[in-house]
């Protein structure tokens, strides 16, 4: 049941009202180089593990190990800023993987991440559970790239011990670059889509490392939520991914959503260049590598991947619909009430009755009338309520009917399997508390189902026992592609807008199949086309 996508990463103003709420990014220490300690003999130690670059020394807690700030990349500084990554350095000794290592230059964006303008970033993080696999071929891996609109976050924020000791997998989660650094495109530079690159570079160093810590490099599944979806719809486009994973999960951002084409992105670097005084610079490249990070960061006004070069040739809609995309299994879902996160900051909480209907028509023109009757406000608990689920449903890269449109035409690919699901427990933390009680499934609230304690005051027995099996599914996913568990209903492919999996608590109707299509109204989008 295709929907008209939208042609942005997310409605523009959505962007711009959430750059202070989206992600959730971690503070790093400076990772030291140390002599290996002298061992008695025979002494096997769990956290020193050879790379290929070098010895690492991480962490061992009970039932796993964790490695942080390894380098999979060089610095992208100086004259390797906007470039695409090069490769590390080796190193003699023992790495200190004690600690993660800094976050991407980012501006805060007011849920606990600080500024910071340092440009050495490319380092990534592994969990693996204690001991040694059962598995001969080794454990699955699953590679995490983390949201933030682009502008913020860090792999170090999201604790893997969950997935990696309950579902026997080693996680790997990652930071690339952000803001300018990673997406800025310029007819000079002569190269994009650095960010996207960054994460390629991330997943062959996985394909290269897998094993020393236990790993099966042919059993990769890379996932990621809102931008870090957007980056898993990316690479499953990506000819220049091509088999650096196996499978991959989407949340809460739709495959068949567009990104701007390379041109148009490159317009808008020539108004940065303009904005920073590089524009009439003789050497514009030479000019921007030299403008310090700060001043950058708050010239840039947003943006994601560009389509139109090697990296990214196509649409992930359009390479997914023409079979051009990687051939590999798709896990792919939003939650329930995504935009009760976004539209609250655009509109205010205090939207009024009186003003619904012009917001209404501000969007949809001579459609608004129809969208009026099927969305009356007094059908919802507040006008701001009744607002953000119209765009729930339909309306952004985040709504219902966009992602199911990506199952729709995702499916019809030959030899790969798709499963969708909807998260739907209204009783979730907010990622931001912004409507009290009604913050309902918003935009994020799985994640701490997945990483413990990544916000909000912790979960519930009940919210425990959704998070177990949501984490049996993910993982079962990477294991096997086809999401299970013991005791856990079975979880259909998708070949009918019927087949999503809806996730929540008993007492709202526990887990099971569910029409999302249907409960969100996209016939009747598609008819308003």
């Amino acid at each position: 049941m295709p929907v008209t996508r939208p042609h942005h990463f997310l409605v523009r103003p959505l962007v711009r009202a959430a750059v202070s709420a989206l992600a959730i990014a971690g503070l790093g220490a400076a990772a030291l180089v140390a002599p290996a300690e002298a061992k008695p003999p025979g002494h096997r130690d769990d956290t020193v593990v050879r790379v290929a670059d070098g010895a690492v020394r991480g962490t061992a807690t009970e039932g796993y190990r964790t490695f942080q700030g390894i380098p999979y990349a060089a610095p992208p500084v100086g004259d390797l800023r906007f470039r695409a990554p090069r490769p590390a350095a080796r190193w003699r000794g023992v790495l200190d993987a004690t600690a993660p290592r800094p976050q991407c230059a980012q501006l805060s964006n007011g849920t606990g991440n600080p500024q910071t303008y340092g440009e050495d970033c490319l380092y990534l993080n592994v969990t693996t559970p204690a001991g040694r696999s059962a598995r001969p071929s080794g454990l699955p891996v699953m590679v995490w790239i983390h949201g933030g609109s682009f502008l913020t976050g860090s792999g170090a924020a999201y604790d893997a011990s969950k997935l990696a000791t309950q579902g026997d997998v080693v996680v790997v989660t990652i930071n690339y670059r952000l803001g300018p650094f990673g997406f800025l495109a310029h007819p000079a530079l002569g190269s994009s889509n650095a960010a996207l690159l960054d994460q390629q570079a991330a997943l062959r160093w996985v394909q290269r490392n897998a094993r020393a810590f236990g790993g099966n490099p042919r059993n990769v599944t890379v996932f990621g939520e809102s931008a870090g979806s957007a980056s898993v719809c990316a690479n499953v486009a990506s000819p220049r991914a091509r088999g650096l994973f196996r499978r991959a999960i989407a949340q809460s951002y739709s495959c068949t959503s567009d990104f701007a084409t390379l041109a148009s992105v490159q317009a808008t670097g020539e108004a940065f260049a303009e904005a920073v005084g590089c524009g009439a610079s003789a050497d514009v490249p030479a000019c921007l590598r030299q403008r310090d990070p700060e001043t950058l960061l708050r010239a840039w006004t947003g943006g994601a991947f560009a389509v139109g070069g090697a990296a990214l040739p196509r649409q992930p809609g359009d390479a997914l619909a023409t079979g051009t995309a990687n051939r590999v299994d798709l896990m792919h879902g939003n939650t329930l009430d995504e935009n009760r996160l976004f539209i609250p900051l655009q509109y205010g909480t205090t939207l009024t009755a009186a003003q619904y209907p012009a917001a209404i028509r501000a969007r949809f023109g001579t459609a608004a009338d129809a969208v009026l009757a099927r969305y009356p406000v007094e059908s919802y608990g507040s006008p701001i309520i009744a607002l953000s689920t119209v765009f729930s449903d339909y309306g952004t890269a985040l709504s219902t009917c966009s992602h199911v449109d990506a199952y729709e035409v995702a499916s019809d690919r030959r030899g790969a399997r798709v499963f969708a699901y909807q998260f739907q427990d209204r009783t979730a933390d907010p990622l931001v508390p912004i409507l009290g009680t009604q913050n309902g499934a918003s935009h994020a609230t799985e994640l701490p189902f997945l990483f413990p304690g990544l916000f909000g005051d912790g979960l519930s027995a009940e919210q425990e026992a959704l998070s177990d099996a949501m984490v049996a599914y993910w993982t079962s996913f990477a294991a096997r592609g086809r999401p299970s568990g013991r005791g856990l209903p079975r979880w259909p492919q998708y070949e009918r807008p019927g087949d999503v999996m809806a996730l929540d608590l008993p007492a709202a109707g526990g887990i099971g199949v569910e029409d999302v299509a249907a409960a969100a109204r996209c016939g009747f989008w598609s008819q308003l086309g």
